[in-house]
C-alpha cells in the first residue's frame, strides 16, 4: 500500500528506521530536489551535485539511528549537503567567501547567499538521480562476491579489462562471462525487489 504523502518527516524517518522500503523511497523522493538544489545553488556542476546526492542520502541511510530529532530531518539533509558542496568547492580551489562585518568583527557569509537561484530541476535529472540511488541500493543487497566482481568489471576508472580482472580475482578470463551474467542476473532480482 503506499503511503500517505501527508505522512510526517518524524513518521516517515521512523518507518526508515524500522526497515520499510517504501518510506526510505518516499524519504528519498520528497527531499531529493532539495538536497540536489544545495550544491547546484552553490555553483557546482551536474556530476558534482549527483556526488553530493548520493553523499548526502548515503550518510543519511547509515546515520538514521542516530539522528536525536527526526522532524528536523530537513534542516540535517541541507547541512549535510552543504558541508559536503562546501567540501567540494574546497577542493576545487574556489575561494568561500569570509566578509569582514561593518564593526570590523570576521563574519562568516553563507556561500548559498551569493549565488543565483537555480533552474528548476530537469524531471529526466530527477529520473536518472533516482535510478542511480536504487542501482546502488540493489548492489549493496548483493553478497560481497558478486558486488565486488560488478564493481570491478564497471565502476572503475579508467575501466579494467578482462585480463585485469582475472589477475585480481584469480580467476581464468574465459569464466568472466558466465560470471558476469550470474551477477547480472542476481543484481536484476534485487533491483525487482528495490523501488
Amino acid at each position: 500500500m503506499p503511503l500517505s504523502p501527508d505522512l510526517s518527516d518524524e513518521s516517515l524517518v521512523q518507518r526508515c528506521r524500522e526497515g520499510d522500503q517504501a518510506a526510505w523511497a518516499a524519504l528519498v523522493e520528497r527531499f531529493q530536489r532539495l538536497v540536489y538544489t544545495v550544491p547546484r545553488r552553490m555553483g557546482l556542476g551536474e556530476a558534482d551535485a549527483a556526488d553530493v546526492f548520493q553523499h548526502v542520502f548515503s550518510r543519511l541511510f547509515e546515520s538514521l539511528a542516530r539522528i536525536e530529532d527526526p522532524a528536523r530531518i530537513r534542516a540535517w539533509l541541507v547541512t549535510t549537503a552543504r558541508r559536503e558542496s562546501l567540501r567540494l568547492v574546497g577542493e576545487q580551489a574556489r575561494v568561500v567567501a569570509v566578509a569582514g562585518a561593518p564593526d570590523g568583527d570576521d563574519a562568516y557569509t553563507d556561500p548559498l547567499d551569493a549565488v543565483p537561484a537555480p533552474d528548476p530541476l530537469p524531471e529526466d535529472q530527477l529520473a536518472a538521480l533516482q535510478e542511480e540511488d536504487r542501482l546502488r541500493r540493489a548492489l549493496d543487497l548483493l553478497d560481497d562476491r558478486a558486488r565486488g566482481f560488478l564493481e570491478l568489471l564497471f565502476l572503475q576508472e579508467p575501466p579494467l579489462s578482462y585480463s585485469d580482472i582475472a589477475t585480481h580475482l584469480g580467476i581464468s578470463e574465459g569464466s568472466i562471462g558466465p560470471t558476469r551474467a550470474r551477477c547480472l542476473e542476481k543484481l536484476r532480482l534485487q533491483l525487482a525487489l528495490v523501488r
